[in-house]
């Protein structure tokens, strides 16, 4: 049965109302990047930070966030994490140093890490597998870009009467999805978790070894080579420390052989490379805008608005080009896009029109819608509904250490390009730093190509019959399963 009862499409109006949020905050808080930079006095590097701290919060406890979904319950994990996103989001509009900014926007990381994952689950768990789950998560994904094109030039808005009104905005609708939430989405029985713990040791090793590799490169063209050298090292230490326990311990924050499932895998890698190179052209357009041209914080924002396309082609065009081509050669398609949105905008000149740029900015938002949707569904399709919220903390995960990675790689070669602060100077700064993203959306292309063949098969195609109700030992049994 395709058709969605209203009870599933309240559930689902309060799910879209918070991935809708998220991409507004973050929205808001790129366009007035540069007001809180003059107003705090903040040093490139640490402006990156800004951001970075919360992607680093974000993709550093989704893994825990996703686990803890699947053994607490996703309603009480979204609803719980969405109070403390409320309260953080407000706080940080009262920083007044950089270092309290920062730790704000890190917590309220932390809060979208546990609320993010429990949501999808609940989207992917509250939806047949097959057309009627497809259609939710492209409707969700399309949600998620119209928060960031309406945070685009709503961020313009309030960051012209004050930046610190970017952060008190989304208090209000966090508030009011809090309520309806409360309301529509049904209450679950408690899950089993008899003799179940969250693996503490692993979110924290896998959390180090984020922070210490994109710490590594951030801070590349600030130290010296063997500081850079060691701090990496260290990350991969951290990373194989956390490959150890997931081996060794009996209730894993991850079950490795979950990666035996090669779409899920393809799904993340091309996910962070997307994000990487997408938020990383995203910082520069900015700069390059407001700092190089002197467009104000209304004028770029409305440049940008045309990069939410997506929203309106993700749940519309998306279903019928999946339906027609398959999972894999749409996404395959979003990637070429991509790459080909960044190497027109790689020879950005000092006088560019608004109508020569346009082209990479219409190409994005192409990209956009057809690849987030079609990578959701492809890095939680076939999985069991006890393993959800994992493979949602997965992929999510992935995406926020990519926008981290490509902030931090990005902003550390353009710093290194940059010689002075002449408009030459920093023209050629913003040169070298567009070569990340083209070389993040080439190397996406590449792994998306795999899936070529495996992928031929549309997947909305007929749904499955029903599975039968797991039992809690057959609940508890993809958590403590080894390779």
């Amino acid at each position: 049965m395709n058709t969605i009862s209203p009870r599933k499409w309240g559930v689902l109006f309060v799910l879209c109302g918070a991935i809708f949020l998220e991409g507004i905050d973050i929205a808001m808080l790129n366009v007035a990047l540069p007001s809180i930079r003059a107003d705090l006095g903040l040093a490139t590097g640490q402006l990156q930070w800004v951001m970075s701290a919360y992607v680093l919060g974000y993709g550093g406890f989704m893994l825990v966030g996703g686990r803890a979904a699947d053994l607490f319950g996703r309603r009480r994990m979204f609803v719980f994490w969405l109070g403390v996103f409320l309260l953080f989001s407000g706080l940080g509009g009262f920083a007044t140093e950089g270092w309290m900014l920062i730790v704000a926007r890190f917590v309220t990381g932390v809060a979208a890490a546990f609320m993010t994952p429990a949501g999808l689950s609940l989207v992917t768990t509250s939806f047949e597998a097959g057309p009627q789950r497809n259609k939710a998560l492209l409707i969700y994904s399309g949600t998620a870009a119209g928060g960031f094109s309406v945070g685009l030039v709503v961020g313009g808005l309030l960051t012209s009467i004050g930046w610190r009104w970017v952060f008190f905005a989304p208090v209000v609708l966090s508030f009011l999805i809090l309520v309806a939430a409360l309301a529509l989405i049904p209450k679950a029985p408690r899950p089993d978790r008899s003799g179940q713990r969250i693996d503490l040791a692993g979110g924290v090793t896998i959390t180090a070894a984020i922070v210490l590799l994109v710490l590594g490169v951030e801070r590349a063209s600030h130290t010296g080579l063997d500081w850079t050298l060691g701090t990496l090292a260290a990350g991969l230490a951290a990373l194989a420390v956390f490959v150890g326990v997931e081996r060794r311990t009996s209730q894993p924050l991850v079950r490795l052989g979950i990666f035996r499932n090669g779409p899920l895998v393809r799904a993340n890698l091309a996910g962070l490379l997307f994000f990487a190179g997408f938020f990383g052209f995203q910082f520069l357009l900015v700069l390059y805008l407001q700092e190089l041209r002197a467009w104000s914080v209304l004028e770029t924002s409305f440049a940008l608005m045309v990069l939410g396309i997506d929203a309106v082609l993700s749940p519309t065009l998306t279903p019928r080009l999946v339906s027609r081509f398959g999972n894999a050669r749409v996404i395959f398609g979003g990637m070429l896009l991509a790459a080909l949105a960044y190497a027109l905008f790689l020879p950005v000149g000092s006088d560019w029109t608004y109508l020569v740029m346009l082209p990479s900015l219409v190409l994005l938002g192409l990209s956009f819608s057809l690849a987030y949707g079609p990578l959701t569904i492809a890095a939680t399709d076939g999985i069991e509904e006890a393993e959800q919220g994992l493979a949602g903390g997965l992929l999510y995960t992935s995406l926020q250490f990519g926008a981290a990675l490509g902030l931090s790689t990005v902003t550390a070669v353009n710093v290194a390009a940059t010689d002075g602060d002449t408009p030459a100077a920093l023209l050629d700064g913003y040169h070298a730093g567009l070569v990340v993203p083209l070389a993040a959306a080439l190397l996406a292309a590449v792994i998306s190509a795999f899936g070529l063949r495996a992928g031929a098969r549309p997947v909305a195609g007929p749904a499955p019959p029903p599975a039968a109700q797991p039992t809690a030992e057959s609940v508890a049994e993809p958590a403590i399963t080894g390779l």
